[in-house]
């Protein structure tokens, strides 16, 4: 009976903790992989292993960061499983980016944004997600893709300048619909 208990405690506890973040880690996972059957996949199998090890969870963290961990190591994992190859970084894309600052229009639809998101290297995109969409400190960022605080910042800054140029692109095709 008491084993019964504490399974019913532990399962009330997953869900009131980390259930209410499926959504997010739906649209975070769609992002990254870019297709909604892998996506919805990567989720299962993060909620999965979250359930598993939800007894090394410390309660009093922050769960959205630890599900958000567990998420990448999915997705990371998954991208190895199926075999495939991120797409070859092509240099000039950073010098490029490095470039004066160029205006940004005024109006912009999700769409023209979330066009701009997928062209970034995906390695720019997640750290850019992770900040500017689910508002992760530089420190929940390092702790959820594993990488030097340093790499976080850095990515960030040549992420959001290549999401600038992106945009900023398109302002003589918006100006055109305007």
């Amino acid at each position: 009976m008491q084993t019964l208990n504490k399974q019913a405690e532990a399962r009330e506890s997953f869900e009131s903790f980390a259930l209410p973040h499926t959504h997010d880690l739906f649209r975070m996972a769609s992002s990254l992989l870019r297709n909604r059957a892998e996506a919805e996949d990567a989720v299962q199998e993060c909620l999965l292993q979250a359930w598993k090890s939800f007894d090394r969870f410390e309660r009093g963290t922050n769960c959205r960061a630890w599900l958000y961990k567990i998420l990448f190591h999915v997705v990371s994992h998954q991208r190895r499983k199926w075999s495939r190859l991120w797409l070859a970084e092509d240099p000039q894309i950073l010098e490029d980016t490095l470039a004066a600052k160029t205006e940004i229009p005024d109006r912009l639809t999700d769409e023209e944004i979330l066009a701009a998101l997928r062209k970034m290297p995906q390695r720019y995109a997640e750290v850019v997600m992770l900040a500017d969409v689910q508002e992760f400190s530089y420190k929940e960022i390092q702790d959820t893709l594993s990488i030097p605080i340093g790499t976080v910042m850095s990515r960030l800054s040549r992420g959001r300048e290549y999401l600038r140029t992106e945009l900023a692109s398109m302002t003589p095709a918006h100006a055109a619909r305007a």
